[in-house]
């Protein structure tokens, strides 16, 4: 718009600009920070190099990937165990415990072989934290989700009666009749056939 006010100096902050007048074309170049001087030497924020930007996740690290893969299998084996596929819900939280265990247990994929040097997470430096966490949701995830299944095949196991008598009925009414199998306390008020 021509009513709009130009900036002092366009070419400054344009990177597709042309370079002014009488001066050649140089070669392209990443933009840097501000706060650096320009010096060009490609270390970027979240560069693994650097200390300035956050440590970025690496997928080809072993005990990065097996931090992830513990909360997601956590995650997914708790959704599984709440909505009833026990059987589904146990897998994912052996698995989480599994990867949550060996995450926050594990080597990294370049070792110095020093006996001083850490190990584990420890070893990622910066990039530890938010594996850490990770690894540690999907062990809290993964101990709910087992604790969900593993109740679920209690109560299928102790009341065995009962479900075998409301997986046989044929009718409403034989299904009712179910309920008489079921003790009067909080857990057979949950269990209980409604009419």
């Amino acid at each position: 718009m021509p009513d709009r006010r130009q900036p002092d100096s366009p070419t400054d902050d344009n990177p597709f600009a042309a370079p002014p007048e009488g001066r050649p074309d140089q070669p392209w170049q990443p933009r840097s920070g501000g706060d650096d001087g320009g010096n060009g030497d490609g270390n970027g924020p979240g560069d693994s190099g650097g200390q300035r930007g956050p440590a970025r996740w690496d997928p080809t690290d072993p005990i990065q990937r097996r931090a992830r893969y513990a909360l997601l299998a956590g995650m997914w084996g708790f959704f599984f165990g709440i909505f009833g596929i026990p059987s589904v819900g146990l897998l994912l939280g052996a698995l989480a415990l599994y990867w949550g265990i060996s995450a926050l247990r594990g080597k990294p994929a370049a070792t110095t072989g020093e006996p001083g040097a850490p190990k584990g997470l420890d070893a990622l430096g910066p990039a530890a934290r938010p594996q850490r966490t990770a690894a540690v949701s999907g062990l809290v995830t993964a101990s709910l989700a087992i604790l969900l299944a593993m109740s679920t095949y209690a109560l299928q196991l102790a009341y065995k009666d009962f479900y075998v008598c409301r997986d046989d009925a044929l009718t409403k009414t034989a299904e009712l009749q179910c309920n008489t199998l079921l003790p009067d306390n909080f857990v057979g008020k949950v269990l209980k056939v409604p009419q």
